[in-house]
């Protein structure tokens, strides 16, 4: 049960829980700013140390929390200024590529800020609401999940919006998921006490492809002023659009942000990439606060930060948690943009091609860490799988197939 909830404060464990929370700030920005380095993978690492962490299991909670939510926040930055392609691709690019190489690049650090602070605002007072209807729900929603998951695939490709797009989304959906199917359930001996193949899998179907993709492009271009194109009520339409689809996630096993971002915009006639950058950065971090409720009241980890908290023991206080996960916001919002200038400045001076493959390189030694050589394989066959949208112009999304196909099948 979500209520009731007992709210006690003295100032020894206030003080204690804002030491953990700041700390978690600085993990989590740290390694949002980590390229290559997915939210996942980065809860992995997490749970890998959670046990040597000093101190009560509920400031390390609180720490990993704080950490989660500033990565989201974060993780935006090096998704736009890394892997940016030749302008003659513009077309073809990622949405937030897009508007870098239109030199709109500082604007869109500023809506993704704005798309997840504004996340956070509409997600807490929904979250209660939205979790009680989902208890009732979820019986239902488990015993036909598989019925629901082969819906949203088959949403997916008939969203695109070419015939060639269709076949592209077919065969990602598809080939992601045998890739899924065969790879998931295994154990590799890795160097890494907590490992898993979800790191090499997501590196190589969402991170490679685009850094290969960057070889040989302009890199970033100079960019202009941080003026927003869009209104202040444009901006906290989509924001609430990207909560709601955060509250699928954080409750729906198998339909990841990318899937909700893509079916949320299918909703909106011509949405442009700026529209892509606000649904996304909501989605992202309303995720992390639908999902801590529903593991409070569902028991089950919906993102990888949670299962890490999870194994880690973390007792379920939820308004220390809670505060965790509000506070890194309000401190990754501000950080967005102050960081996100500099480091689209450093990116614009530095070689591309050997920015992109000295993080191709990283990719590979976390696939090794996480997964051992099992998980340098399954890199390389993700980053083929993960190639295949760019060539048929459909939606990365797609690669999801990795956990749409093996959930929808169990």
């Amino acid at each position: 049960m979500l209520l009731p909830v007992r709210f006690t404060v003295t100032p020894e464990g206030s003080a204690a829980v804002l030491v953990a929370i700041l700390a978690g700030v600085a993990l989590g920005t740290a390694s949002g700013l980590t390229p290559g380095l997915h939210a996942n993978t980065f809860a992995l690492g997490l749970a890998a140390v959670a046990s040597s962490i000093p101190g009560p299991p509920t400031l390390v909670g609180a720490t990993m929390l704080a950490a989660g939510t500033t990565h989201t926040f974060l993780d935006v930055v090096p998704a736009l200024a890394l892997g940016v392609p030749d302008p003659a691709m513009a077309a073809s690019a990622l949405p937030g590529h897009r508007l870098v190489i239109a030199g709109r690049g500082r604007e869109a650090i500023r809506l993704s800020a704005l798309g997840s602070g504004l996340a956070v605002v509409f997600a807490v007072p929904l979250a209660i609401p939205v979790t009680i209807a989902m208890q009732r729900a979820y019986p239902t929603v488990r015993a036909h999940l598989s019925l629901l998951l082969a819906l949203v695939g088959l949403l997916l490709v008939v969203t695109e919006r070419t015939p060639s797009g269709k076949v592209g989304a077919a065969l990602t959906l598809v080939a992601s998921g045998a890739l899924g199917l065969v790879t998931l359930d295994l154990t590799p001996q890795a160097p890494l006490p907590v490992g898993g193949m979800l790191a090499p899998l997501f590196a190589g179907l969402f991170g490679a492809p685009v850094l290969i993709e960057s070889l040989g492009g302009g890199g970033v271009p100079p960019q202009g002023d941080a003026t927003l194109a869009f209104s202040h009520r444009d901006v906290g339409a989509l924001a609430l659009l990207g909560t709601g689809a955060g509250a699928v996630v954080g409750y729906i096993p198998g339909v990841s942000a990318a899937i909700a971002s893509a079916a949320a915009l299918g909703v909106l006639s011509g949405s442009g990439p700026r529209a892509f950058v606000v649904t996304t950065s909501g989605v992202n971090t309303a995720t992390a606060i639908f999902a801590l409720f529903a593991l409070v009241a569902l028991g089950s980890p919906r993102t990888g930060v949670l299962v890490a908290v999870e194994s880690a023991g973390v007792p379920l206080d939820l308004p220390v948690l809670l505060a965790s996960v509000g506070l890194a916001a309000v401190i990754g919002a501000v950080l967005v943009p102050v960081l996100g200038d500099r480091y689209l400045e450093w990116a614009r001076r530095a070689n591309q091609n050997r920015l992109a493959i000295g993080i191709l390189v990283l990719l590979v030694a976390l696939s090794f860490l996480f997964a051992g050589f099992v998980g340098i394989g399954a890199f390389g066959v993700a980053t083929l799988i993960g190639s295949i949208p760019a060539r048929f112009g459909t939606k990365r999304a797609n690669c999801m197939g990795v956990l749409l196909g093996p959930l929808a099948l169990s």
